[in-house]
């Protein structure tokens, strides 16, 4: 007969070759992924604008007080104060009016802040091959 036939048949079980194989969707969960990314970006940005803020702050401070009595001065440094509260005022108000729409539109006011997307959930039993 064939003699190669004999070695295949007597060769490992799959398992054996191939390992187990487990079910992606099992792992999925809404810790991980981008929303949670693009979250943790939005948070970032907004700590760089308050930092941001006070540093011009601190800034313009500075330029108030060397300023003396040089007018272009202390309208130079009364600028910079004023655009930062203005972008102070910017970035919490953007805070705010998420909040209201997602109140408004969804009755939650935190949909728009923390939105919450649901993945795969287990849809199939774990596959065990020595059953």
């Amino acid at each position: 007969m064939v003699p190669f036939i004999s070695k295949v048949l007597a060769a490992e079980p799959a398992q054996e070759i191939v390992g187990t194989v487990t079910n992606p969707l099992v792992y999925g969960n809404v810790t991980q992924g981008l929303v949670p990314f693009f979250t943790n970006l939005i948070r970032l940005v907004f700590v760089g604008a308050g930092i941001y803020a006070f540093l011009n702050f601190i800034i313009a401070g500075f330029q108030y007080m060397s300023a003396g009595g040089d007018t272009k001065a202390l309208t130079a440094a009364w600028a910079r104060i004023w655009q930062s509260l203005l972008g102070l005022v910017i970035v919490v108000g953007s805070f705010a009016l998420a909040a209201l729409f997602g109140y408004l539109i969804f009755g939650d006011a935190g949909f728009i802040l923390k939105p919450v997307i649901y993945g795969p959930t287990r849809v199939l039993p774990e596959f065990n091959p020595n059953r």
